[in-house]
């Protein structure tokens, strides 16, 4: 048993996929084009319940062995782990300047858009009032 919590399901490829959401790890076993292999594939899982790609694969031979199968396994989520905890190399970060208001407007409602809503409004009245004294 991988995990004491885990959720067993399979994907829409046909993968057996199992989540281990309190070690924020999955890991998938599928058949290969030989008869007698295995793919497993681990990966993490992020912030919000979606899977990272997977970070480690192997082909596994069944004819090994649950024990095999098992230490693979083990393996694969230890290599997941481990980069995880490893930082990412990143290139040197670029300061954003901070946005300021355009010509330091206040966030107000502008003088053009009052007369927009001013002309909107005078138009739906002059409708208003064409629709009444059609109808008198």
């Amino acid at each position: 048993m991988l995990w004491q919590e885990h959720t067993v399901y399979r994907d829409r490829a046909g993968q057996v996929v199992i989540r281990g959401e309190h070690v924020q790890r999955w890991i998938s076993l599928a058949s290969t084009g030989g008869s007698d292999e295995a793919l497993l594939r681990a990966g993490r899982i992020l912030d919000g319940g979606t899977t990272a790609p997977a970070r480690a694969e192997a082909v596994v031979p069944l004819s090994a062995g649950t024990a095999a199968l098992a230490a693979a396994c083990r393996r694969l989520l230890a290599e997941t782990t481990d980069d995880a905890t490893t930082p990412t190399p990143r290139g040197p970060r670029q300061r954003r300047k901070p946005r300021s208001r355009r010509d330091g407007r206040s966030p107000h409602t502008g003088l053009t858009s009052w007369i927009v809503i001013v002309c909107v409004a005078g138009f739906l009245g002059l409708c208003a009032y064409s629709t009444w004294a059609n109808g008198i």
